[in-house]
């Protein structure tokens, strides 16, 4: 199997209060819905060495088939620092909340040959070499990267919006006109 990165992860930062298993559930609900099997790898909650709060550390991975020879990979690393969970009142309603240092790495993989079937002779895996480097390397760099870079980009931006991240409006909003 051949793994191809890609050249860029996007990285989140995040301090504050937010409801962390509505973030969980928009992200899995993103992944499931666009096809793709969704895996925990590790959950970890670690005591903190400060005393403050505890610390997390949460590896996911989504894996969707695009051809019988391609998948797609996309891994998120969760990490996070001196968690306490706050009682807070939203709209009358008593929600438990957490408050804490947050980072999230966004990062995804092309995986070719994921099956293995062309790795047991010799003769096969140049075949497979060949493929790859010259049959399908315009297919590689343009379409599946691109495609690919462009969901866990998307995925970045879902979680900007849910942690009310982004901006309401845009730098250019009346230069352009509307139709932007």
């Amino acid at each position: 199997m051949k793994a191809i990165p890609l050249q860029k992860k996007l990285i989140l930062r995040y301090k504050g209060i937010f409801d962390f298993d509505g973030l969980y559930k928009l992200m899995v609900q993103w992944l499931k819905a666009r096809r793709y099997w969704f895996h925990e790898d590790v959950y970890k909650v670690k005591p903190s060495l400060s005393g403050i709060g505890k610390e997390f550390e949460i590896f996911w991975h989504g894996e969707r088939k695009v051809t019988e020879y391609c998948q797609y990979r996309i891994n998120v690393v969760f990490h996070m620092w001196d968690v306490t969970d706050v009682e807070v009142i939203q709209e009358g309603v008593k929600k438990t909340l957490m408050k804490c240092r947050m980072e999230i790495v966004f990062d995804a993989v092309i995986e070719l040959d994921y099956q293995g079937k062309w790795e047991d002779t010799k003769f096969k895996q140049m075949l497979r070499d060949f493929y790859n480097n010259y049959i399908i390397y315009k297919k590689l760099g343009t379409l599946y990267h691109d495609e690919l870079y462009y969901r866990i980009y998307k995925l970045h931006n879902l979680v900007k919006e849910y942690l009310d991240m982004q901006a309401k409006g845009y730098e250019f909003a009346g230069y352009l006109g509307d139709k932007y």
